[in-house]
């Protein structure tokens, strides 16, 4: 390093400070999908360097005809090499902290005639591209970890159940923090869940095979976006979103299929309810003796009034903890 050295030795020939160009790309973007000015650069650049021998985008420019040195620079060594010529410096996936920060504390000590420095994104990541990372790292969790590698659908069932309870607690808070940690827990169990069927020896599937699923089913389920449809008003987006369903669920026999029993009881009448509702059926509340039937039929009124019973049962639970935790410290 020769971060102190004088004057007399800043300029290259002729004295032209020369340029330097940082090119980083994104390693969730197929290698050799550039953008064109970082192409032009890199096919016109007098010298390309990359410290990182085993750079996904090196065969690919070289392909291109770029030859890339295989070099490391500190930053004194980097603006005697850019002087009156153009330096590309192809970035590793973290980033050169180390000759960013050398460059600037040459640039900040007013004593070295400083290159034009350029930072220029070769790529970059598109909305959701992170979602990418979660899928290998929980790929890379379940082949090593010992206790992961283990897990079951059986076994990891119950968190998926805390999980979404955890994510309406932080809605019913209005605790945007929690919430985003819980939407990402609740994302954890569908990776989860999908790496472990990915193992299935019979009938194996992968978080691509769901995404793929769910973007059919979302397409189909919006014509008035992705078809012919026409649809103006919520209502109207209703009926449709309605009546596509029903076309999926043809080989249902009944309008309670598919409403799992294992919810908590109130969203299950709740569901019900609401399935009855939708079909247009009478269906006359069961009574008898006994609280439950007496709830089952509070429940239902709730539904039919438009109000769902389990998220009215949990703000009424709120104040009653509220108001015990007042006589608590009464």
């Amino acid at each position: 390093m020769r971060e102190n050295d004088t004057d007399a030795d800043q300029r290259g020939p002729g004295g032209a400070p020369g340029r330097v160009v940082l090119v980083t790309t994104s390693h969730r973007v197929a290698p050799g999908l550039l953008s064109w000015p970082a192409w032009q650069v890199l096919r016109t650049a007098d010298r390309v360097l990359c410290a990182d021998p085993d750079h996904p985008q090196l065969p690919y420019l070289r392909e291109a005809g770029v030859t890339v040195e295989a070099v490391e620079p500190d930053a004194r060594d980097l603006v005697d090499a850019a002087a009156g010529r153009t330096v590309a410096v192809l970035a590793r996936d973290e980033g050169e902290p180390r000759l960013t920060d050398g460059l600037a504390r040459l640039a900040g000590s007013g004593r070295t005639v400083m290159p034009e420095l350029e930072l220029l994104p070769a790529s970059y990541d598109l909305p959701g591209a992170r979602l990418l990372d979660v899928v290998q790292i929980m790929d890379r969790i379940r082949l090593d970890c010992p206790w992961s590698s283990l897990r079951t659908h059986r076994g990891l069932a119950r968190h998926a159940v805390e999980e979404a309870y955890e994510l309406v607690e932080a809605i019913e808070t209005d605790d945007r923090d929690e919430l985003r940690e819980e939407l990402g827990d609740v994302l954890l169990q569908v990776v989860f869940h999908a790496r472990i069927a990915q193992d299935d020896e019979e009938r194996p599937f992968s978080i691509d095979d769901v995404a793929a699923g769910l973007v059919t089913k979302l397409v189909h389920r919006h014509p008035h976006l992705f078809g012919d449809a026409i649809a103006t008003t919520p209502e109207e987006v209703q009926a449709l979103w309605l009546s596509t369903k029903a076309e999926e669920k043809h080989r249902r026999t009944s309008v309670t299929d598919g409403v799992p029993l294992a919810q908590p009881a109130l969203a299950l009448v709740g569901k019900l309810a609401a399935r009855v509702g939708s079909a247009g059926l009478e269906v006359p509340v069961p009574t008898g003796e006994g609280l439950g039937y007496a709830l089952l039929a509070l429940a239902v009124r709730a539904q039919d009034e438009g109000v769902d019973p389990e998220t009215a049962l949990r703000a009424a639970a709120r104040s009653y903890r509220d108001a015990i935790r007042a006589a608590e410290g009464a």
